[in-house]
């Protein structure tokens, strides 16, 4: 086991890096070649991260797990400072470009989970309750796609029943 990285040190390696966060070093190297984080080379071609890069890491972490796009996880990323440690107003106006998003999909979820027992909305009939629902089938008037869920999670022209 290796020791871990003094809180002194301004750098650390990229195996320091997954070590600390429980990323991959290939993860590692994804994000960089993907803009999210970024790294300087020693004179043998080593990378070398700061030490905010762990904050960084974690941030995308937590926001892969929630379903936020790589592109929109760079789009926020690049609204932190890059030549200091972002502050905690720094990370609390960057979340809050994502609070109405995460609070429509919660809601998305939320009405998937309640109404997942009856159907999800595909207007197929197949059910004896469809028929109630979706008397014959005029969901199909609308288009493909699933009908019961709200807009942007179904096809354009998508209405919750």
């Amino acid at each position: 086991m290796t020791t871990p990285p003094s809180w002194k040190q301004h750098e650390l390696t990229v195996g320091e890096v997954a070590a600390r966060s429980g990323v991959a070093t290939s993860a590692l190297r994804f994000y960089e070649r993907n803009g999210l984080i970024h790294s300087r080379r020693t004179s043998g071609n080593q990378r070398r991260y700061t030490r905010e890069t762990l904050r960084r890491v974690a941030f995308i972490r937590a926001s892969q797990r929630v379903g936020i796009s790589l592109e929109h996880i760079r789009a926020a990323l690049a609204l932190l400072p890059e030549n200091r440690t972002p502050s905690r107003a720094d990370w609390a106006r960057l979340s809050e470009c994502w609070r109405e998003d995460l609070n429509l999909r919660i809601k998305q979820l939320t009405e998937l989970r309640d109404d997942l027992d009856d159907c999800i909305g595909c207007g197929c009939l197949t059910l004896d309750r469809c028929a109630l629902i979706n008397p014959r089938d005029v969901a199909a008037e609308a288009g493909p796609g699933c009908r019961g869920l709200t807009a942007g999670n179904c096809s354009p022209g998508a209405t919750r029943s």
